[in-house]
């Protein structure tokens, strides 16, 4: 007799081997359910709820972790962990429809968390039509964009976001009228040339006028900083049927970095995505896409406990982007200039795509097409 470790944390790879030594195809897809262990932490859990919850989750074979005296109503709410494999999960979001106490939300939760296991991972390349973002090699204007554009799209981008404004902290604001400037020569371009048609297009901007001319020149996607702040951006992704990314922001660029605070960031970040998600709703959004804005009102303390919670917003049901390409985090770790953090940029985004992120935005298109094709080679490689 012969053993070694597997690791079947990736829900893909326990399928094949469980395929390997012979499963049927149904009963490999049980066993790799089976595998795959998750842990949700929730919070202001109704007492009530909390101990039909542990009896159910039990029940199943998975557990909820709870605070002493939750059994006796010690106190109304309290904090829990439910801790269980995909199959438990399944089950529980089933089981949970029907119960009371709010656990109608928790079970559409479950059921939102498990849809984000099988997204495939995206390369979102960054275009800046501007003299001020951090990283100057990502500066491109007019046919020299178009150019950039291309060579992503051969480097293996399956989008380009193209912006005209640098977010970076401290940068200044720039008028509308300048900001469209940058931006229009580039969009006529892509229009004439019908690059849409080749690839998806993100425009990263939070001013109505830019955004309707990128959405009339093909552009699919509004990449809005603000979070859709400004009802006007609303009614533009609606009327144009874009897809839009929610991301979170404390301040402005400006002053975000000014000493940003947070009693609880996980929480506070999922409050904010609840209230956007609303309001994107109630103008007829649904296509959505979240990013917790690394960098952008966070300490180097927040920021890694973003990373290392990431998969929590999956509860959210929509796909999660990450965009930390060369950001000054890596400089907080280790000082590095930003013509160096490339190395850094991958660990932290080959992370991200284990915690959850299925979009990936950066300046380097080629090397994370190489990195991501690799890991994906190393993590399906059976013995």
């Amino acid at each position: 007799m012969e053993f070694f470790k597997i690791d079947l944390k990736d829900q893909q790879q326990a399928f094949e081997y469980f395929s390997k030594i012979g499963c049927d195809q149904t009963g490999a897809k049980i066993m790799g359910d089976k595998s795959h262990t998750h842990a949700l932490y929730i919070k202001n859990l109704k007492v009530a709820a909390a101990n039909i919850l542990k009896q159910d989750a039990l029940s199943i074979g998975a557990d909820l972790a709870v605070p002493a005296g939750t059994i006796v109503a010690k106190e109304p709410f309290v904090d829990a962990i439910l801790v269980g494999t995909s199959k438990h999960f399944k089950l529980l979001s089933k089981k949970e429809l029907a119960q009371p106490f709010g656990l109608k939300n928790l079970a559409k939760s479950l059921q939102n968390f498990l849809i984000n296991e099988s997204r495939p991972t995206q390369i979102m390349g960054v275009i800046n039509a501007n003299d001020d973002s951090f990283f100057e090699s990502s500066r491109f204007k007019d046919t020299q964009a178009i150019e950039k554009i291309y060579s992503m799209i051969e480097d293996g981008a399956n989008i380009i976001d193209i912006g005209g404004v640098s977010t970076r902290p401290g940068s200044d604001e720039v008028t509308q009228k300048e900001e469209l400037e940058r931006i229009k020569p580039i969009c006529d371009l892509i229009k004439k040339e019908k690059i849409d048609e080749k690839i998806t297009l993100s425009i990263d901007s939070f001013t109505p006028c830019v955004i309707e001319y990128a959405l009339k020149s093909g552009f699919h996607i509004v990449n809005d900083i603000t979070g859709l702040q400004n009802d006007q951006v609303c009614k533009l992704v609606a009327q144009h049927k874009a897809k839009v990314v929610i991301m979170h922001m404390q301040g402005k660029p400006k002053d975000m970095q000014h000493n940003p605070s947070y009693e609880n960031v996980i929480l506070e970040l999922d409050q904010f995505f609840q209230s956007r998600i609303e309001k994107a709703h109630s103008y007829g959004i649904n296509d959505i896409i979240l990013d917790v804005g690394i960098g952008f009102g966070k300490t180097l303390e927040h920021n890694l406990t973003l990373l290392k919670n990431h998969e929590h917003f999956l509860h959210f049901g929509y796909p999660l982007l990450m965009g930390a390409s060369r950001k000054s985090m890596i400089d907080k770790i280790i000082p590095t200039p930003t013509e160096q953090r490339l190395p850094g940029t991958l660990a932290i985004h080959l992370h991200s795509i284990q915690k959850g992120a299925s979009i990936i935005r950066c300046h380097d298109v080629k090397e994370h097409f190489q990195a991501f094709k690799i890991h994906n080679a190393i993590t399906s490689q059976l013995f």
